[in-house]
């Protein structure tokens, strides 16, 4: 195994597809830190600390995994915590351009960050946080894409 590496994102909320991601992350890593964005670009539905307790209790019986917040560039927090490698999730070929973007984008700014990128299990490839909160805007059943602690908050918050 290789030392640790950072997976970043907004996890609004966490779905199945970034639990697998985590867990494929340690199959490699030594830790994996989930980092956590403060103020994301995007609007999020969930507060910051909300998506912290809902990511901590999601990965809290994987060994090697932290959660962590963070603000700025992804690139500073991963150096802050002597980091090189980033991992992103690669669920769709139309989420290359935008990841292959970011990735090379990030190596100009710190050369000595590298990204991996990890492809889900096929059965959470065309999973998204926001397909899901649409989904459960309009109702449905959700257990086969969010745990179901995920799924009860996302209600809560969509009533």
């Amino acid at each position: 195994m290789c030392q640790k590496a950072v997976y970043p994102g907004t996890f609004d909320p966490v779905t199945y597809g970034h639990l697998d991601i985590i867990k494929r992350a340690r199959e490699i890593f030594d830790e994996v830190i989930v980092a956590v964005a403060e103020k994301p670009q995007k609007q999020v539905l969930f507060s910051f600390k909300e998506r912290m307790d809902l990511l901590k209790a999601a990965t809290a019986d994987l060994d090697n995994v932290t959660i962590e917040g963070f603000k700025g560039l992804t690139i500073n927090y991963a150096a802050k915590k002597n980091v090189k490698v980033l991992i992103r999730g690669l669920r769709m070929i139309s989420d290359f351009e935008y990841e292959f973007q970011m990735a090379l984008t990030n190596r100009k700014l710190s050369s000595n960050i590298e990204t991996i990128f990890l492809m889900p299990h096929e059965s959470y490839s065309y999973l998204s946080s926001k397909l899901i909160k649409e989904a459960a805007s309009l109702g449905a059943d959700l257990s086969c894409f969010v745990p179901h602690f995920v799924e009860r908050a996302l209600k809560k918050k969509l009533r």
